[in-house]
């Protein structure tokens, strides 16, 4: 990282954290909210976004205290093997993310290319998209805050009009609820793309001028971003039956601004997510190189991209909370009450947390079957937290008795 990277500002990370919730994901999210109805949904997209970006943006802080990326920081907890089992299921997870950001982008640009040229080569795109991404990786890691900043710019002025076009005619807004998904679902939704982030953040606020700057200038960028996005998302579906933003911009005739949003969104997201995967290969070892690891995670992403149907979005979402929720938890818990601050490079394992991490991807897999009004994932830190304090007490006395 350069020495302006080293010193980013809140600005930094507002630009960053907005250009990265502008994507399509986020908007088909979204729309996964419809059958709440407008009012409902906007509702549950605010409250699981809040909850969120507060959970993303404490995990933050210890990257810019510790100036290490989040997967090294569960060191703290889990001990430098337990970092390393962390350090694959994010892998798995951004490559994941990878090809879902891929093949979304590429079925729109191809809906969007058959309608103005009759051109229909969906795996062309994926191709296109990959590359795209590859080069932004080679560019973008250098110079990020001068082109993040002209591309959140551009993708600024696209969602405007995007949102224009939606929001034109409002009678949509009071359609009533068609039923199929209660408001503590629609709440996880919208949690768990904020929490799918968790295991990044600190790549890059390690490098924050400030704890104040990286936290709110994270918080507020992926909060407003993604909401919006979401938001756009959910007028979508319900205004026209598809959340897909290519397709309501060439109807209205702009074929090529459907094109431009789809590939700056895709482009600007995808790039944190497959150099991330490269920030988690160092992590296992000092000999990946982090750019060349995010080139190879992308072309792996494109190649999923084209011989795999990804479907069952939501239930990838809810798999990421399931993992990511109880981890963090043990790791805020420990790091903010606990006040356990320092890395023992001696620790090769912490088995009791690990147990513990186990123990609430099983409670998280229970809560959302209990269609709680904040969701699973906040219940679920809580419950992961209290028995990581309360195990640790007895551990520690339990120590003491017996060295007594």
């Amino acid at each position: 990282m350069n020495n302006t990277e080293k010193s980013a500002t809140a600005f930094s990370f507002f630009i960053l954290w907005f250009g990265a919730a502008v994507s399509i994901a986020e908007i088909f999210a979204g729309g996964l909210l419809a059958p709440l109805g407008f009012v409902r949904g906007v509702e549950a997209v605010l409250l699981g976004h809040l909850i969120g970006v507060i959970i993303l943006g404490l995990t933050g802080i210890i990257g810019t205290e510790k100036k290490i990326s989040s997967i090294f920081s569960t060191r703290i907890s889990f001990g430098v093997f337990g970092s390393y089992g962390f350090s694959i299921l994010n892998i798995l997870q951004l490559l994941g993310w990878t090809a879902v950001m891929i093949i979304g982008a590429a079925r729109s640009m191809n809906e969007v290319s058959k309608m103005l040229w009759g051109f229909d080569q969906q795996n062309i795109w994926s191709i296109v998209i990959g590359l795209l991404i590859c080069l932004w990786i080679v560019g973008g890691i250098k110079k990020l805050n001068k082109v993040n900043l002209i591309a959140v710019g551009l993708l600024f002025i696209l969602t405007i009009v995007l949102s224009s076009i939606i929001f034109k005619d409002t009678s949509f807004m009071n359609k009533t609820a068609e039923g199929g998904l209660s408001f503590g679902s629609a709440v996880e939704l919208s949690v768990v793309m904020p929490l799918s982030w968790l295991p990044l953040i600190s790549d890059y606020t390690r490098y924050a001028k400030s704890s104040r700057g990286g936290f709110w200038g994270s918080v507020a960028g992926y909060f407003i971003g993604s909401s919006w996005m979401y938001i756009i998302g959910l007028a979508a579906t319900i205004y026209a039956g598809n959340p897909d933003p290519s397709i309501i911009l060439a109807a209205a005739n702009m074929g090529i601004s459907a094109l431009g949003i789809v590939i700056l969104s895709t482009v600007t997201t995808t790039f944190l997510d497959a150099y991330s995967a490269g920030v988690s290969l160092s992590n296992i070892s000092s000999g990946f190189n982090e750019k060349i690891s995010a080139i190879v995670i992308t072309l792996l992403g494109a190649v999923i991209a084209m011989t795999t149907p990804i479907e069952q979005y939501e239930n990838f979402l809810y798999a990421i909370g399931s993992v990511f929720a109880p981890l963090f938890a043990i790791l805020l818990a420990d790091y903010y009450i606990m006040k356990n601050k320092n890395i023992d490079e001696n620790k090769r394992i912490d088995w009791l947390n690990t147990v513990i991490w186990a123990f609430g991807i099983w409670i998280y897999q229970r809560f959302t079957t209990m269609d709680l009004i904040f969701g699973s994932t906040l219940p679920v830190m809580l419950v992961i937290a209290c028995i990581f304090i309360i195990s640790k007490g007895v551990f520690k006395r339990w120590t003491f008795l017996k060295n007594v």
